[in-house]
């Protein structure tokens, strides 16, 4: 049996916008394939918010893939204040 390369079974996953704008991760990659959607778990404001984001387009860098990831502000909880005083 053989053991799988690093770069088979993982890839970037790269935010471009939304609350985690500039942001990047290693995932997993399912059954070979990167998530078509990603929900993520982030405190802003001190409370834990879930954004949702979907995959705009995929490439690979030096064999290893690359996934560009957009937000999906309408399925995502609000990241903005609401504190009246800010």
């Amino acid at each position: 049996m053989t053991t799988p390369n690093h770069a088979d079974v993982f890839y970037t996953a790269e935010f471009i916008d939304g609350p985690l704008a500039g942001d990047s991760e290693e995932r997993v990659l399912v059954h070979g394939k990167h998530d078509d959607s990603l929900g993520v778990v982030a405190l802003v404001d001190g409370l834990e918010s879930i954004f949702r984001y979907n995959a705009l387009e995929s490439r690979d860098i030096a064999g290893k893939l690359h996934v560009t990831y957009t937000f999906n502000e309408a399925s995502s909880d609000p990241f903005e204040s609401d504190d009246e005083n800010e």
